[in-house]
């Protein structure tokens, strides 16, 4: 239970290659949280806000379109990391250095037979918690 309510304010990263399911682990994260109805890919609206159960807030975002961190800071998302919530990133490299450290970065490698290797890293105490 403490990892959940940790997990309401967190960060994570979702690092892969086009296709390594970035989304999908997305979309299964937010399901498990309780999200109903259609959760859409960021990819062409750059970030979805989604209601949490219990009145909290998610934010997943796909920075892949980016070319410069200035769109970043540009589209206001420092105010949307300021904010309590979730905020789920795909593509954080490509907002070059203008994100927050992240409590979690997810690391996804596809391989050729269709399985793919996951690597969890917790960048903060929050992220060690959860975890843990």
């Amino acid at each position: 239970m403490a990892a959940q309510e940790g997990l309401a304010d967190a960060f994570i990263e979702l690092r892969g290659p086009l296709g390594a399911g970035k989304t999908t682990f997305a979309r299964h994260l937010l399901r498990a949280l309780g999200v109903e109805g259609r959760i859409k890919s960021p990819t062409f609206a750059v970030m979805e806000p989604y209601e949490l159960p219990g009145g909290g807030q998610a934010a997943h975002f796909d920075f892949y379109r980016f070319t410069d961190p200035r769109e970043w800071l540009d589209a206001g998302f420092r105010d949307v990391f300021a904010a309590p919530g979730l905020k789920l990133a795909e593509w954080p490299e490509q907002a070059g250095g203008q994100l927050p450290v992240p409590d979690l970065r997810v690391a996804i490698e596809p391989h050729d037979d269709g399985s793919r290797t996951v690597t969890l890293q917790a960048c903060t105490p929050r992220g060690v918690g959860l975890l843990g």
